[in-house]
């Protein structure tokens, strides 16, 4: 393997597994209703949205009191700002991502095929999806805790800084099992 072989494969698959969500999950903000492949998933999606929207809530009220849940998606505050979770904001796409993100990782001598390895993989995928929904909540929780003051910074909280943290934490995620767990598998 080259030196950057691990990274290549990496940005491949981030990009495959990205566009084909984007291509294959269809349904709008609303959530009317959410298809892939012509499957309905807007229950599950729906049931899934509400979870968040609880567990944000729970954080958020830890710091500030003023929140309030208008429906079963909506936070507002006190102040009359607030925020509303959709289907897209579930950390649902981040996990499926990561699971082809650590499905792809190779050990480190191809030819081998490692049983411990494989192993590795189907423990590290449930803990990376655990880091991925702890993550997600924390990140709409900040996001929503800035709402109650700053309700203008919602574009640059949502759609640059949160967005990109998440896939810096996943990129760490792959790291770590890269770096650490790949090569402890192979040595044993």
């Amino acid at each position: 393997m080259t030196p950057y072989s691990d990274v290549i494969i990496f940005m491949v698959t981030l990009l495959a597994a990205n566009y084909f969500w984007k291509f294959t999950m269809l349904g709008d903000e609303s959530g009317e209703q959410v298809t892939w492949f012509g499957l309905d998933l807007t229950a599950f999606f729906e049931a899934v949205t509400v979870h968040v929207t609880t567990m944000v809530y729970r954080f958020v009220y830890l710091f500030r009191d003023t929140a309030y849940r208008v429906n079963d998606v909506t936070i507002r505050f006190l102040s009359g700002s607030g925020t509303s979770i959709v289907w897209g904001c579930t950390g649902i796409k981040q996990s499926f991502i990561f699971f082809w993100l650590i499905l792809t990782v190779r050990p480190v001598r191809i030819q081998i095929s490692n049983l411990k390895f494989q192993i590795a993989k189907l423990l590290y995928i449930p803990a990376g999806w655990l880091c991925c929904y702890l993550f997600n909540i924390l990140r709409i929780g900040l996001i929503t805790l800035f709402m109650e003051f700053h309700p203008s910074w919602f574009p640059l909280l949502h759609d640059w800084i949160f967005k990109y943290l998440f896939y810096f934490m996943l990129f760490c995620l792959w790291w770590f099992f890269v770096e650490k767990i790949r090569l402890v598998a192979l040595k044993r």
